[in-house]
């Protein structure tokens, strides 16, 4: 009811929010908060976003369910889940093997099949698998990330936070057409830095 009363409308992804257990992914310490509109911290300096924010994210990118979509930064898998809900397969990309292999134990424990998983550098997204219907970004990026963009199929989309961690950072939508992309400016928000590279084991 309260994402209804912010805004978000589409009755798919106010389904498949209801239907994962939001619970399962936070950190045991934080599991009483898991049903509060917040973000919460999770292993590797990393967080899982609110839901007001997944959904609005989920919402604007519209996804269908005959769609291949690539997420950028795993995380928690929590975005994962929703994502893979509403589409035909959903592809993730982590730079964190540690969260990765938490994010695939959570995938298997709810029995989600359509999912496939990478440990990479998301900057780079994943090109054998192109062209991609749609694109999420789950970290900020300081620039425009040239090669997701060209990832994406003609009359593709993508949402993305673009700033710099600290400072102003805005959700924008880039949707693709045959003589380029155009790009709108969504909501303010606040992301962890989307990082080159993959992170090293401890």
């Amino acid at each position: 009811m309260e994402l209804r009363r912010r805004g978000i409308t589409d009755q798919r992804v106010l389904s498949a929010i209801e239907r994962v257990p939001r619970e399962l992914f936070v950190p045991d310490m934080f599991s009483d908060q898991a049903f509060d509109d917040t973000a919460l911290p999770i292993d590797c300096g990393q967080t899982i976003s609110q839901p007001f924010v997944v959904a609005y994210m989920t919402q604007m990118l519209d996804v269908g369910d005959r769609m291949k979509v690539l997420e950028v930064g795993t995380g928690s898998g929590y975005q994962t889940a929703i994502l893979a809900a509403l589409s035909r397969r959903t592809y993730t990309i982590e730079r964190y093997p540690d969260l990765m292999r938490e994010a695939e134990r959570r995938f298997n424990d709810l029995k989600i099949t359509n999912i496939t998983t990478r440990i990479g550098d998301g900057l780079k997204g994943w090109p054998e698998q192109e062209p991609f219907d749609r694109i999420i970004v789950t970290a900020a990026a300081e620039e425009w990330p040239v090669e997701l963009c060209n990832q994406m199929k003609i009359g593709g989309r993508m949402i993305l936070p673009i700033g710099k961690t600290g400072a102003d950072q805005k959700l924008v939508r880039v949707d693709r057409n045959q003589e380029g992309f155009d790009v709108t400016d969504l909501i303010p928000v606040r992301f962890v830095p989307l990082v080159e590279g993959v992170a090293r084991e401890p």
